[in-house]
Formats: structure tokens, sequence, C-alpha cells
């Protein structure tokens, strides 16, 4: 008779997975839960890092209190620093009236700061300042405000490796990595992913009221053998596509492409978008760089425009979230963010202002 399974290895609430490297997350995840200390989430995009900031949250003295999140590498810093502490009337162009910011509205509750290592330097001394006295003040006002805020962080790449490169401090790691959990990528916990696409299957076919559809043999065999690289996002994204083009039929190979065709298709864009730049460069040399003044950056305008064809596609395909957009192109966020930013500046501008 096995021995009985210790109550911290169990699943957490809304959580898909009893792999052996899940039942590890479970276990941290009940065990730094009952006290007030930092975590640091750490994990690659899609491995569910919001959900277990909820459990701590959930399962903690402050369960009753405020959970707020903060994607902190949506925003830019002086954005960003008046959403995490707030500003008075006049503090800046546009602050027409006192705001709140997220550590106030999280006090006797828990703030979950994602994609931390995005925040920049300045913001950085702030966050360690809260979290070393617990006070801070908000933009434009020298009144210091008290909290007591529980901080959970979150991050998709290595803050060693950002701390080397000079874009993190280590005082702040130091200070919020009293206790990391680290979440596996789905293609180190296989074993859970017959489950997870189960519990989609049936969440998007009860959404869509429709009937689940069967999962044939050769497409779990599919969904075993890739790798997933968006974990259990993509899978996720790949079940709900599923149920919407199956119309309560059964899946076959026609209905629904295999997982990953779509990043596949999307690499040969990338690839086809460097063969036709290549062609233009190549045009401009053989002549085209003779032409008017008033044409000569056409080899410019005609690249940005099969960029930004390019960046369109992917950010539809990432649900137009940036992280998971520029992991996909190969490129830095901050980047992408600056490019997206100049495009709809650029629309703007061609188009008149916006009403």
């Amino acid at each position: 008779m096995p021995p009985p399974r210790d109550p911290y290895d169990a699943p957490l609430p809304d959580i898909v997975g009893d792999s052996p490297a899940m039942r590890a997350v479970y276990r941290r995840t009940r065990l730094v839960a009952s006290s007030k200390t930092s975590v640091l989430l750490v994990g690659e995009t899609g491995t569910g890092k919001e959900l277990i900031a909820r459990a701590v949250h959930r399962l903690s003295p402050r369960a009753d209190g405020p959970y707020v999140r903060v994607n902190c590498g949506a925003l830019s810093e002086s954005l960003l620093e008046s959403e995490l502490f707030g500003h008075v009337k006049g503090a800046f162009t546009g602050a027409i009236d006192n705001k709140t910011g997220r550590f106030e509205a999280a006090h006797g509750g828990t703030i979950f700061l994602d994609e931390i290592s995005s925040m920049s330097f300045k913001l950085q001394v702030k966050l360690l300042r809260v979290l070393q006295e617990h006070e801070f003040e908000r933009v434009g006002e020298s009144r210091t405000i008290r909290v007591d805020t529980r901080v959970i962080a979150a991050t998709n790449e290595s803050l060693e490796e950002a701390i080397e490169a000079g874009r993190f401090r280590d005082d702040l790691y130091y200070r919020l990595n009293v206790v990391p959990i680290f979440l596996p990528p789905l293609r180190e916990r296989r074993e859970d992913i017959l489950a997870l696409a189960r519990f989609f299957l049936e969440r998007y076919s009860e959404e869509n009221r429709r009937d689940p559809p069967e999962l044939p043999v050769e497409m779990l065999k599919q969904l075993q053998i890739y790798d997933w690289p968006g974990n259990v996002r993509e899978l996720e994204n790949y079940i709900e596509r599923a149920v919407v083009l199956s119309h309560g039929q059964a899946l076959t190979p026609d209905l629904i492409a295999p997982p990953g065709q779509t990043e596949r298709r999307l690499r040969s864009a990338k690839a086809g978008s460097g063969d036709l730049a290549k062609m233009i460069q190549s045009l401009v040399k053989a002549g085209i760089q003779n032409v008017p003044a008033e044409e000569g950056r056409l080899y410019e305008r005609l690249v940005a425009g099969v960029e930004r064809e390019l960046i369109e596609q992917v950010m539809q395909l990432s649900d137009h979230v940036q992280v998971k957009a520029a992991a996909r192109l190969g490129i830095n966020r901050n980047t992408l963010h600056k490019k997206v930013s100049e495009y709809s500046q650029g629309d703007t501008s061609k188009n008149g202002p916006a009403e």
C-alpha cells in the first residue's frame, strides 16, 4: 500500500497538473503562502505565473484583502511610476486630479508585479524602499505614505543575467528573491499535457455552447511530442481554436492544423521578409540609388513596410501581448514597443488626430 500523499503536494485550485515538477510548485506555494515574505516567480511566458501569484494570495492570511496586478512591461517609466505610487493634482501635464497608486490600493493585501525585469533603475530604487521601509511618496508630493503590502514579482528572464548586464539592481534582487518559485515549461511536464488539453476542451466547449469534440489518438500524439514554446497559454489557444473550428464535430486533420504549424509559417514569413529586404537592397545597388532626391529613401520605406506588416501579423498571433510577440520575433521587448509606438504615430499623422 503506497504511503499517504503529503497534502502540501496536492494540486491547487484552478491549476491543472499532477507531474512531479508541478507538485514541487504546489508544495513551495503552500509553504510560503502563510508567511509575509516576498516571492519571486520565475518561468517562461505562458507557464502560469499569475495563477501561482493568485494562489499565494488566496492561501495567505491576506486572502480577504485586495489583490492588485501590475504589468511593469506594458507602461513607460513615467506612467508606471504614477500607476504604482500615485500622483497629486498638477504633478505633471495631464495630472488633473489626485490618483491613488496600486501600492496604496493593495494595502492589507498583495501586489503582483509582472515583468519586473523591465522596470527602470529609478523605479527599482523606489521599489526597494517600499520593500525595506514600507513607505513612499506620491509623484509630486513630499508627504510619506506607509503601506502594509506583500510583494509578489514575476520574471520570464534571468535576473542574474540582467544584473550582470547592468539592467537590474542586485540589492533589489536579493529582497525579491527571498523565496523563488520556478514554474516549469510545458515540455518538462509532458505528463500534464493531456489533462490540460481536456480541461481546456471542456471549458471552451461550454463557453461556446457546444459538445466537447473527441480528441483523436493521432492528435493526442501530436500534443505530446510538440515542445510548446508558448507553454500552457499556447496549448490553451490551440484547444480553443480546435473547439471553434470543429463546430461540435470530431476533430480531423483537415479542420485544424497540427500544433506549431502557425509558428512555422511565421518563421517562413520572417525568412521571406529577410529575402525581400535583400532583393530590395540589390535593386538599390543596381541603380535605384540614382532616382531623384525625393525618392532617395525608397529602400528604407520598402523595408519599413515589410517590417510593419510582419509586426502587425505577429502581434495578432500573440493576442497583442508585446512580450510574447517580441519573443517570437527574436527582438527585445523595448525595441518592439518603440516600433509599435512609431507606427501608431505614423497612422495618427497620416489620418489626422483621433476623434
